[in-house]
């Protein structure tokens, strides 16, 4: 198809699909029906149902605690395609969540108006037209359908011994000790509403939050993602380094600002001495005896741990008055009416899990085709 991208441009290169052997691809928006996610490239065979899906769903929906919104949707997931009799045909799965709590009036005020930290000028200077209702395609509703796609890859990664586990790391200026992240466990996760594994912290914590929406506020904060089981040899080199591929799906969530790995931005100011990690032999496989590299050297699995960090700004919607201009430039103030989390952290957990788990089932399907002995 030949079009303004030029020779070879398809719709599927538009931004609406993510992975290469692996590869979902999403529609929806924020007011709209639902959200959809089809996966093309997960193996037949695997015994999948709704229930399988639905825990994910149920740790990302809104409603679900004082500090995130108060939408209310039940997020029930749907399979339309490719399973039989309980397990993956091969074929494309498709996946869908109804919207059931949309309250678009809430928008109509601010239809011709330009929200501070939105999308709503840039989607406008793109399309010269916009679905202001939530802010449609770039709401982070649409990420249910990240979510539901990655509890698939989930479950495919996990019959091989492959754990994604996140956690709120930090909360403004609170930031939770943790001694060991490869040994947080999903109960300590979900043991309260802020998802911080450091008890103390996490009140702390909830207390901020709390704060900060009855000063018609918000706040922002950082969240820790740890990897273990994934063995040595995965990622590509050079452009798909499995670090890139990280960077990417995780900077693609709404409201991700940064991404690093390992020591992170600390590099900047260590000696190679300080950085570096010493080979040695564990129990007859080779390891790290610490894991300042966060489990991938050159952009390729190193057997340890891998360590991913994002930084999540505050939400932009606030209650309170703030200044702006309309579409026509004329200055004005807008008051955010819907609901908004006061903080994405709580929320934004289990969508960054599952862009590492897409972002893992897709490099473990490449890595069968990386030595000839692999492939069947």
């Amino acid at each position: 198809m030949v079009g303004w991208g030029g020779p070879g441009y398809t719709a599927a290169m538009a931004g609406n699909s993510f992975g290469t052997l692996f590869r979902i691809t999403t529609a929806g928006e924020s007011h709209g029906p639902g959200n959809t996610v089809i996966i093309d490239g997960c193996p037949a065979g695997l015994a999948l149902e709704p229930a399988d899906i639905q825990p994910d769903l149920d740790r990302r929906r809104p409603g679900q605690s004082k500090i995130t919104t108060q939408r209310q949707e039940a997020d029930q997931v749907q399979i339309l395609s490719g399973v039989f009799e309980g397990r993956t045909t091969g074929t494309a799965l498709c996946l869908y969540v109804p919207n059931e709590d949309q309250r678009s009036k809430d928008y109509s005020n601010i239809k011709d108006l330009y929200r501070p930290g939105h999308a709503d000028h840039s989607f406008d200077a793109k399309y010269g037209f916009r679905d202001y209702r939530g802010g449609g395609r770039s709401s982070a509703r649409e990420t249910v359908a990240r979510v539901a796609a990655g509890a698939v890859a989930r479950k495919l990664l996990r019959s091989r011994g492959i754990e994604v586990v996140g956690y709120v790391k930090q909360v403004g200026s609170i930031v939770a000790d943790v001694s060991d992240p490869a040994a947080v466990t999903l109960d300590q996760v979900e043991a309260n509403i802020v998802r911080c594994p450091d008890a103390q912290a996490a009140e702390a914590m909830i207390q901020l939050i709390d704060q900060v929406r009855l000063d018609q506020d918000s706040i922002g904060g950082k969240a820790e993602i740890v990897v273990t089981g994934v063995p040595a040899g995965w990622g590509e080199p050079v452009f798909d380094k499995l670090k890139a591929d990280f960077a990417k799906a995780l900077l693609s969530i709404p409201g991700v600002m940064a991404f690093e790995y390992g020591n992170g931005v600390e590099v900047a100011s260590q000696y190679g001495s300080q950085n570096n990690d010493i080979f040695i032999n564990k129990s007859g496989r080779i390891g790290t005896r610490t894991n300042r590299h966060g489990g991938m050297l050159g952009g390729i699995s190193s057997g340890e741990p891998i360590l991913l960090r994002a930084s999540i700004k505050p939400t932009s919607s606030l209650s309170r008055s703030q200044e702006t201009v309309t579409r026509a430039g004329e200055p004005a103030s807008i008051q955010t009416r819907g609901r908004h989390d006061p903080c994405l952290l709580p929320r934004f957990i289990p969508m960054g899990e599952a862009m590492v788990l897409l972002t893992l089932a897709d490099h473990w399907l490449r890595s069968t085709t990386s030595q000839l002995d692999r492939i069947p």
